[in-house]
């Protein structure tokens, strides 16, 4: 229903805009010159045709996992030289329903003490945004349905790429509902670094998208898309320079930003703190069973998906061909872009796939750290060069923008500057207690209590007898010896 709405919005939108051409005029143009659909054509299809697509991704979505999952499950034991499964289905297909199918019918366990209400909404509050989020993705260009020329999307709004980081931090209120409702001191430190996570990597993730709104021109997804249809020229002192259309090439610095971030979005490898099973068991989702710990299973690899295709949408030329396909007249045409997307979307996925079995978790301290202090500050210092640039390229090169440019790159240098001296400060008085500590540990000894290795007391053994004795009997109530020597008595 959340979506339907958001297409609600969308067509009293985009009914608005349209009063130059008639609806149907305006869909057969744009699908006549290829162009892909704009907000002017959202909003005007049936009501039928709006739910066959909300059925359509809800399909896609949980038929996606299916598959990721079982992906991740074989790429991952080929990686450790293991089948992976190989016995539900050809090739194992059918073992990630059949386990879906089990977690469905399991017992739900709710433990004592938890608060119910919270305990069951968490897991829902935490999928439903993955699901609403794919709503304003376009899978291609306008094509027929029954008579009826409809864009390769549910919805667009004027602001869409605003909707999907709403969506994202909706998310995260599912985790920490389900932390501090399971009254469970794992849970609840689960549910805390996930809070802290998504404050430190959604601000970088909304700095990432900002050039890509400056070349853009609009937050449309639509937009976005059309605007990676031809490359465009760059003038520099008189030569004209040609630059790709793609944005994850003109703007490098902000796609591999993202990258980072939507794996920290995802609470994947190496990122997946919040789960952290070495020190937290499962983190946020250990008292849950059944189908509530399903839910949580199912948006993590639905946002998985969310977050690749929006990477594509808004870097990769979103639905369209890849070059040299592109070459081809047909390429963007029809239902073929369906095929582009789809595969731009595998590889994405198996990305993910790659790094969990690549790399290991990292450190609380380091996440914090790279969060705030390296891609924050670059994502600030990335978006005001981007500005400078958009600027002086729609004021003809003028020289007050040479140098409000050269100020920045001052500032920033100085910023880089006074962060070096700073750390190379810290390490010098690091270096300085710790050469401290070991000339007190010289002169009085261990500066902490140590406790001796031999402990011959506490096994049985008599005073007199030096060594450790493995296997001796712990004391027991009578022997009145031993226990005078561990009580001081």
């Amino acid at each position: 229903m959340t979506v339907l709405a958001v297409s609600a919005s969308a067509a009293t939108a985009s009914t608005a805009t349209a009063t130059a051409a008639p609806a149907s005029t305006a869909l057969a143009s744009s699908a006549s010159t290829g162009h892909g659909p704009t907000l002017v054509d959202f909003g005007l299809d049936p009501w039928w045709l709006i739910l066959l697509k909300v059925i359509v991704i809800f399909a896609f979505l949980v038929v996606a996992t299916l598959l990721t999952i079982w992906a991740e499950r074989r790429v991952i034991g080929r990686m450790q030289n293991r089948p992976g499964p190989n016995r539900a289905g050809k090739f194992g297909l059918l073992q990630s329903l059949m386990d879906g199918i089990k977690l469905a019918l399991m017992e739900d366990i709710v433990p004592r003490g938890v608060d119910k209400l919270l305990f069951v909404m968490a897991p829902a509050v935490a999928a439903i945004p993955a699901f609403i989020s794919l709503a304003i993705i376009p899978f291609g260009p306008e094509v027929s349905i029954a008579g009826h020329h409809t864009p390769l999307q549910l919805s667009d709004l004027p602001v869409a790429v605003l909707l999907v980081l709403a969506m994202s931090s909706m998310g995260v209120y599912g985790i920490v509902l389900a932390g501090w409702s399971s009254n469970s001191p794992y849970s609840l430190l689960g549910a805390l670094r996930s809070s802290a996570q998504v404050i430190s990597y959604e601000i970088a993730m909304g700095l990432s998208f900002v050039p890509v709104f400056l070349y853009a021109g609009s937050l449309s997804t639509s937009q976005i898309v059309q605007s990676q249809a031809n490359g465009g020229e760059f003038h520099l002192f008189g030569a004209i320079l040609h630059y790709p259309s793609w944005f994850a090439i003109l703007l490098l610095p902000s796609f591999l930003m993202y990258i980072i971030t939507m794996v920290g979005e995802t609470n994947r490898l190496p990122f997946d703190l919040p789960e952290g099973e070495g020190e937290l068991v499962a983190g946020f989702h250990t008292e849950y069973s059944s189908l509530k710990f399903a839910l949580f299973y199912l948006a993590e690899y639905i946002n998985m998906v969310t977050v690749s295709a929006l990477a594509i949408t808004l870097f990769l030329g979103g639905w369209r061909a890849p070059w040299p396909i592109s070459l081809w007249a047909g390429a963007n045409h029809g239902w073929y872009p369906i095929i582009w997307f789809l595969i731009k979307v595998a590889l994405f996925e198996f990305f993910f796939i790659w790094l969990r079995g690549s790399l290991p978790r990292i450190r609380y301290d380091q996440l914090m750290a790279l969060g705030w202090k390296v891609l924050i500050p670059t994502a600030l210092a990335w978006t005001l060069i981007i500005a400078t640039l958009r600027v002086w390229r729609r004021q003809g090169g003028s020289t007050p923008v040479y140098i409000v440019a050269g100020l920045i790159v001052a500032a920033l240098l100085a910023l880089w500057l006074g962060w070096e001296a700073s750390a190379q400060r810290s390490a010098r008085a690091d270096e300085a207690e710790e050469e401290s500590v070991a000339e007190h540990e010289r002169e009085h000894g261990p500066a902490f209590p140590v406790p001796p290795l031999d402990l011959p007391h506490y096994h049985g053994v008599g005073p007199g007898v030096s060594g450790l004795s493995v296997g001796a009997p712990a004391a027991g109530p009578d022997d009145s010896s031993t226990t005078k020597e561990v009580t001081g008595a």
